[in-house]
């Protein structure tokens, strides 16, 4: 009768008290060894009934060896911190823009204990919890009133469901949206209960098309900032002050979603085109929306400006209390808006405008201090540097290029793929952007700080990639494989 290959499978005390294991109990927790242990089991038992002739049981050390890598491997957090060498600043797989110091930190004060999130701690009685910001939002904005929601897609939402439910709301039909996440303007009115009234084309939408679409069931006039597109050539819409004129006339909101939005002049560094939400209200329109996390700077948070009326209406609606956000998104948000009242301070501690901030130059002599090193490492057969062209947002604002210097790699022994497979499951990973079989490292989005890590990283990396051992039964169970983006 042929050897029992299951025979040969150690049990789970035995490789308990292997080393490896044994020191891993430390470190993690005796419950979660022994669990992924017999889980690692289970698969290797399959594997062997399901083709014995072709796998070999390792010995206790090696399996153990094995088993305890996977754990490490297993028990890593997915939310990792990222080096951002892609040139895209404003990264949605990446979280967008980084929090400046001082939001950081006022997180941290709020989320260590309790804090004053609704209640008054003059009068020890309950109060609302935009108040944290709101005052900020009406200083920096010119506002009468502000709201702040989980997202801008959720601001949308809950200002069509409070203005405009069961009424027509009017929308030119170039501005029908589609973003990241299948998010689209059309589905989400659909949602909200307000009608679809869109007027004009898509290259050409004149004020006259507004008016004649105005009628007993219309509730709004809604203007959408085309932010991750462009439409050029024989093209032309109506203006913000020509809508507003209109809904005056017809006593109609004006609801202007300005996307990514900014609270200061993005030309500056050589950006045009960015609305900015001042200017907006400054214009006449009765309720302006946009993002914390892109262009401000901010966390995640979708802000809702503009007439009281309208949004007291807004807050009172019962989709309020489902889009809220929480202590940690108010305090960062506060803490960032507290800079932008001195507009130097904010360029200098805000992460995404002293990126912005940074000049070509700046970039060119980093990456000239940072190629000779890397090019004398063992994964690398070259090193070059390449002037190129950074992005200010993929999802956001793609047709914002800006200036930069990138390194350009060549591997040793490895594909380009490969190459930036290691860098992303590195200990600190660091995303790249390939480009004519190179692995290019862009500084735009890089921070000063975060140099010797790549250099660190690279240096770590062996001259020929690990090849992974064939015929065993050592692999962990396939539904809990990571697969890395390309």
């Amino acid at each position: 009768m042929a050897n029992n290959p299951l025979r040969n499978i150690p049990s789970v005390n035995e490789l308990l008290e292997n080393p490896s294991l044994k020191n891993l109990v430390d470190k993690v927790s005796h419950h979660v060894v022994v669990s992924e242990v017999r889980t690692f089991l289970d698969t290797l038992r399959t594997d062997l009934q399901q083709k014995a002739s072709e796998l070999n049981v390792p010995t206790v050390g090696e399996l153990a060896d094995r088993i305890a890598t996977w754990i490490v491997t297993d028990q890593k957090p997915t939310l990792q911190p990222v080096i951002n060498a892609t040139g895209i600043l404003l990264h949605t797989g990446l979280g967008r823009s980084p929090l400046a110091d001082e939001a950081i930190e006022e997180i941290e004060k709020v989320s260590r204990g309790y804090a004053s999130v609704e209640v008054d701690l003059d009068s020890g009685q309950r109060s609302q919890r935009i108040l944290a910001v709101e005052k900020l939002l009406r200083e920096l904005t010119g506002a009468e009133a502000a709201l702040v929601v989980n997202n801008n897609a959720g601001a949308t939402l809950l200002a069509l469901a409070a203005l405009a439910k069961g009424k027509e709301v009017i929308v030119s039909r170039g501005q029908l949206v589609e973003i990241g996440g299948s998010y689209r303007l059309p589905e989400v009115m659909e949602v909200s209960g307000a009608i679809l009234r869109e007027v004009g084309t898509t290259n050409k939408t004149r004020i006259g098309d507004y008016e004649n679409a105005i009628g007993e069931e219309t509730g709004a006039l809604l203007k959408v900032h085309p932010s991750n597109y462009v439409v050029t050539g024989f093209t032309s819409e109506a203006s913000l002050p020509e809508l507003v004129a209109l809904g005056r006339q017809h006593d109609l909101p004006v609801i202007d979603d300005i996307g990514s939005g900014a609270l200061v002049d993005f030309q500056q560094f050589g950006l045009a085109g960015e609305p900015i939400a001042t200017e907006s209200l400054a214009q006449g329109a009765d309720v302006v929306l946009f993002s914390g996390d892109k262009l401000l700077g901010g966390p995640q948070c979708g802000i809702i400006v503009g007439k009281k009326e309208l949004i007291t209406k807004i807050t009172k609606h019962p989709l309020t209390r489902a889009l809220r956000v929480d202590k940690m998104t108010l305090a960062s948000l506060a803490a960032t808006l507290r800079l932008y009242r001195d507009p130097e301070v904010a360029g200098e501690a805000i992460p995404l405008l002293r990126l912005l901030g940074t000049s070509a130059e700046n970039l060119k002599n980093r990456a000239e201090r940072l190629a000779p090193r890397i090019a004398e490492m063992p994964a690398i057969a070259t090193a070059e540097i390449v002037a190129d062209h950074a992005y200010l947002g993929g999802g956001s604002v793609p047709s914002q290029q800006l200036p930069t210097w990138c390194i350009a790699l060549t591997p040793n022994e490895r594909s380009v793929d490969e190459l930036a497979g290691e860098l992303r499951t590195a200990d600190r990973a660091i995303f790249g952007r390939i480009q004519q079989d190179r692995l290019l490292l862009d500084l735009r989005a890089v921070f000063p700080q975060e140099d010797m890590i790549i250099l660190e990283t690279l240096q770590s990396l062996p001259g020929k990639p690990a090849l992974p051992n064939e015929g065993e039964a050592t692999e962990a169970p396939a539904s809990l494989s990571e697969e890395t983006p390309a």
